[in-house]
């Protein structure tokens, strides 16, 4: 069975506030086969 991984990029800009609720968004998608890629576009907050 062909299972291809899937990237699931999340870019942040002084998005502390959210980035937990998209992380763990991301974390409960069905699809199993996936990374996750967190990048910090610069940003002045936490």
């Amino acid at each position: 069975m062909f299972n291809p991984k899937v990237s699931i990029i999340i870019p942040v800009y002084n998005g502390s506030n959210y980035i937990a609720e998209a992380i763990e968004s991301a974390l409960t998608q069905t699809y199993d086969n996936l990374e996750i890629l967190v990048v910090n576009d610069g940003s002045r907050d936490e």
